[in-house]
């Protein structure tokens, strides 16, 4: 699932900007998806029959977004692609894209129409061989590895190359896999529910062949997450 940008030098900006830009708690604003503690990551696939094009929000035009041609952005998704999705502003959703492949952090968020996507269910009932080994994405890797008393070992380390450094975050771990999914806070001693503003939360599902992770972005230095999609090595 390569990324199909066909204006690399806009798209590349465009994501940087999105990237660094703060978080906006205003539904008109796309700037990636949002950590929701009562709600689990959705990732969806892309089911339109041909190319979907990104559209732009109100942040950048006050007309959108809508369906006339100011708001279509020249970036695009075709079918099969993954994004993770969040909020929504009816017709459209706020989605977040990266190719699990890719060799660079490159993220493209931004509004889809949710016509064109179709939710992806996790796996109903992961058990510890499908939750155990090494999964990587752009900039960082997971292992997870069977520990003792039912419980998993989960150890990540993902960076992020900044302009005068790279910035880090660690995930180090100990957990028991409950209603199909992996959810920890910190290294796992304290319920993931229990989690309060500063702690590192984060969550993970089977979603066919890949890992979804989600973290609430304070698991690292400035920029640095762990969200998004693994493959196993």
């Amino acid at each position: 699932m390569l990324a199909h940008l066909r204006t690399l030098g806009f798209v590349l900006a465009a994501a940087f900007m999105a990237a660094a830009a703060p978080v906006v708690a205003d539904p008109e604003y796309c700037h990636g998806v949002d950590f929701d503690m009562k709600r689990p990551l959705v990732v969806s696939r892309v089911t339109a029959p041909s190319r979907v094009y990104f559209v732009r929000g109100a942040d950048e035009n006050a007309s959108c977004p809508s369906d006339a041609p100011v708001c279509r952005r020249p970036d695009y998704l075709v079918p099969g692609d993954l994004v993770l999705t969040g909020k929504t502003q009816p017709p459209y959703v706020c989605t977040a894209y990266q190719s699990p492949f890719s060799r660079k952090q490159d993220w493209t968020n931004g509004w889809l129409p949710a016509s064109s996507l179709a939710p992806v269910a996790p796996a109903p009932a992961p058990k510890d061989s499908d939750w155990t080994g090494e999964w990587v994405h752009p900039g960082g890797s997971i292992t997870i590895a069977k520990g003792g008393g039912g419980m998993l070992k989960v150890d990540g380390l993902q960076t992020y190359p900044a302009l005068l450094n790279v910035h880090t975050g660690v995930l180090n771990a100990s957990v028991r896999p409950a209603q199909n999914m992996i959810a920890f806070n910190e290294d796992g001693s304290t319920p993931f529910d229990q989690g309060t503003e500063g702690d590192c939360l984060v969550r993970m599902q089977r979603i066919g062949p890949w890992l979804a992770v989600e973290d609430n972005g304070a698991c690292g230095g400035v920029m640095v997450t762990f969200t998004g999609l693994y493959r196993r090595k």
